[in-house]
């Protein structure tokens, strides 16, 4: 009995966060002149699902999300929705948000049982800013056809942005973990015993 209910609230969690990432995509996307990708509100989102909801649900709300996308659903910034999204300069990032956070929620879920502010910055900047930026810049130079270098360079307007999403999401993330503690510490209680067995923990 424990299991279907543990598989019912994670579905409505990950549910419910892919609603997070979609509800900050109403916030007003910004393109700078002369950038192709645009500023977003949504990558906050993305580090926030790693934050409170740890690797593998994080992942998956993401990832539904894009499916969303990708079906036709204009819930990205701007209303942009539908698979010519995955083909624009943005492309790279996109893939890499489930990514992002899965690294987040990865690194969060090693820092302990208690969030830690200090450590659930360092997740997001790893998860959020390194993980989600090699994808993108790699997006950005096989569609835009520039070198890598040049690619990464033209990111450099989003970094100051990204950094205060970065504690954001960790000041966040703490609150909803000191509300909600068991987030994170149910998923490491089920793995536990599996370690113990020798089973593989799902």
């Amino acid at each position: 009995m424990p299991a279907p209910r543990s598989s019912s609230r994670d579905l409505a969690l990950v549910a419910t966060f892919a609603g997070v990432v979609a509800a900050l995509g109403l916030v007003p996307a910004f393109t700078p002149p002369g950038f192709a990708v645009p500023i977003t509100a949504q990558s906050l989102a993305v580090m926030l699902a790693g934050a409170v909801l740890g690797a593998r649900r994080g992942f998956l709300s993401v990832v539904l999300l894009l499916v969303l996308v990708a079906v036709g659903l204009p819930l990205l910034a701007g209303g942009r929705g539908g698979l010519g999204v995955f083909a624009g300069p943005s492309a790279g990032f996109l893939i890499g948000w489930p990514v992002a956070a899965f690294v987040v929620g990865w690194l969060t879920e090693r820092g302990g049982s208690t969030y830690k502010l200090a450590w659930g910055v360092v997740a997001n900047f790893i998860g959020g800013v390194v993980a989600l930026y090699a994808l993108g810049i790699a997006g950005i130079a096989l569609v835009a056809g520039l070198s890598v270098p040049a690619a990464a360079v033209s990111t450099w307007i989003f970094i100051p942005g990204d950094l205060v999403k970065v504690i954001l999401a960790a000041l966040v993330a703490r609150g909803v973990h000191a509300a909600y503690p068991g987030l994170l510490g149910a998923r490491r209680r089920e793995r536990e015993p599996a370690e113990r067995s020798g089973a593989p923990a799902v």
